[in-house]
């Protein structure tokens, strides 16, 4: 038997006594794949949420956030010596936070649908924080993408219209009638816009749509709005001073009432929620429509006709008759909003203009005062018909303003005062050119005397 050589490597020995003989060779079982690749958060980022939890925690939290003080706020105002519940206060803070949103409340006395603004104002702002947190969880910051933030609006809407259906549900175990496919569509309609809002500022979709509008139609609108905002603010302080000379019938009410100490609270902070409220009808009562207070009422700078009013300590304010004297100037507060604005628009534009060695233009500068008018005109419209509303059946079916007519004298008005507000500032303002740079010295070719020596 030859001895294997270098050249020849040794065979294997055969199979041992007993072994399994070899048949044929199995194939080779193919490598496991490699499983996909998943791309690990950044440390300090977070996770994306899935939009319907999301939205619905959102949702939820902002409508806690709403309703909890309304509870407070309506327990404190039930609390007398001997009545006051805690079930009562839950099921009285759910019907005040369904008032807030507009929602009817069908009494016996008749339909309750005077919403406090206060508290829609509340509403909105938490709705709008709301589309800003559901486009932060689901990773929509900053993408500027429209159809992420209408996904992230109707999410927020639809999961707010489910609460305030099943809000209208447990109100109505409760003696009070209330429609839950109204609620749901009246909530929907609160939550869908506002949460739209904050959406489109997360996203970065507002920024790309102001870059987009004309720079006369943005500046129109920015006119409007701050005429409308210096009216409301004038109206707020016509009204406050307006209470407050009339607060000792304001106090008696207050004591008519015969709670304690905490119920008096509760209903001081009751009429405070209707503070943006008596603010609307002081803007309308100054444009000229004036307000009702009950069905064929009138309170108008021309006219005060009122019946019997309830004790109410924020009708305590109501004029007693038309104006006179020395509160006529009162007429011109509208004007002088305006004409701020007009102000504050030329002062912008020519100080743009200034900076970038230009001039501005009677029609740069006249058109977007024009435009101030209807915008300012839509806002006060809008305020004067959400001020609006009923406290039951009767004579008290019909309380606030008409909205139309307070859009149209708004309009007429803030477009004129912004416009000559505007005309005058650049008429009287010296165009100031920016200073000019000194130029810098050119450095000497010849050496100092210090290197000379």
């Amino acid at each position: 038997m030859s001895r294997p050589t270098p050249d020849q490597p040794r065979r294997a020995a055969g199979p041992a006594a007993g072994a399994r003989p070899r048949g044929r060779a199995r194939p080779a079982t193919p490598a496991p794949r490699r499983a996909a690749r998943v791309t690990a958060p950044r440390p300090g980022e977070p996770s994306r949420a899935p939009l319907p939890v999301a939205a619905g925690v959102a949702a939820l939290w902002a409508a806690v956030t709403s309703w909890l003080p309304v509870t407070v706020v309506l327990g404190l105002a039930q609390l007398t010596e001997d009545a006051g519940s805690f079930s009562g206060a839950l099921r009285a803070g759910l019907a005040g936070w369904l008032l807030g949103h507009g929602v009817p409340l069908l009494t016996d006395a008749g339909p309750l649908g005077l919403a406090p603004l206060a508290l829609s104002v509340l509403v909105v702002w938490r709705l709008t924080r709301a589309g800003v947190h559901v486009s932060r969880a689901v990773g929509a910051r900053g993408t500027g993408s429209p159809r992420q933030a209408l996904t992230v609006a109707v999410a927020v809407g639809f999961g707010y219209a489910l609460l305030g259906a099943f809000a209208a549900l447990v109100v109505g175990t409760g003696g009070l009638r209330v429609s839950p496919v109204t609620a749901a569509l009246t909530f929907a309609a609160f939550g869908a816009p506002a949460a739209l809002v904050g959406a489109l500022r997360t996203t970065g979709v507002w920024a790309l749509l102001a870059r987009s509008c004309p720079p006369v139609v943005r500046d129109g609108l920015r006119a409007g709005l701050v005429a409308a905002l210096l009216l409301l603010a004038a109206s707020a302080g016509a009204a406050g001073l307006a209470v407050a000379t009339g607060g000792g019938d304001a106090a008696d009410m207050i004591g008519a009432y015969r709670t304690g100490v905490a119920g008096q609270a509760g209903i001081t902070l009751v009429s405070l929620a209707y503070a943006p409220n008596a603010t609307a009808w002081s803007a309308s009562y100054l444009l000229g429509p004036g307000f009702a207070v009950g069905t064929d009422t009138a309170v108008r700078t021309s006219e005060v006709s009122v019946g019997a009013l309830p004790a109410v300590p924020l009708l305590a304010g109501l004029p007693r008759g038309p104006v006179d004297g020395l509160e006529a100037a009162l007429l011109a507060v509208p004007v002088l909003a305006a004409m701020a604005a007009g102000w504050l628009l030329a002062r912008r534009l020519l100080r743009a203009a200034a900076e970038a060695r230009a001039e501005v233009g009677w029609p740069e500068l006249l058109v977007p005062a024009a435009l101030a008018g209807p915008v300012a005109g839509v806002l006060l419209g809008l305020a004067a018909a959400a001020s609006g509303g009923s406290l039951g059946g009767g004579r008290l079916a019909e309380i606030g303003p008409s909205p139309w007519p307070v859009a149209g004298v708004a309009t007429l008005v803030i477009a004129v005062g912004a416009m000559l507000g505007a005309a005058a500032t650049r008429s009287l303002t010296r165009p100031t050119p920016p200073p000019r740079r000194r130029p810098r010295p050119e450095p000497s070719s010849s050496p100092p005397l210090n290197s000379a020596r």
